[in-house]
């Protein structure tokens, strides 16, 4: 089926969010799930062309002027492998376009990905309160 991708929250319902946060320990829940993106600076959504579901999304935290993060990017499992990822992270830049800095945190094996976007490995901290 074709996709759309979007940047517009408009119509997205918590119920259009289901499926998301697979193998979190305390993943939040729909409503919260769209609370989280409607606080971002940006965001990127795909959903299958006349369907509500949203089937990936990238959002961004930004001061808006100097530096974003990119906490989220996801694909719901029946969707992966078919290059979604990368375009929501293609557009989530062209989002940030002008930005000094983009940062995100990701898991070792993810590094190639990103790598894929000019992004490159820098020292940093966190504290994950699961």
């Amino acid at each position: 089926m074709p996709i759309e991708y979007t940047t517009s929250l408009d119509g997205v319902q918590p119920e259009h969010l289901d499926g998301f946060f697979e193998g979190w320990p305390s993943p939040p829940s729909p409503a919260g799930h769209l609370e989280i993106l409607r606080g971002s600076y940006r965001v990127v959504l795909v959903r299958e062309i006349g369907s509500p579901q949203v089937i990936g999304f990238a959002n961004a935290l930004s001061d808006g002027h100097l530096s974003a993060f990119i906490p989220l990017l996801e694909v719901l499992p029946q969707h992966r492998g078919q290059g979604i990822g990368t375009e929501l992270v293609r557009r989530l830049l062209a989002e940030l376009e002008g930005l000094y800095s983009i940062d995100l945190v990701c898991d070792d094996e993810l590094r190639p990905f990103y790598a894929r976007f000019g992004m490159q490995p820098l020292p940093a901290m966190a504290l994950r309160r699961p």
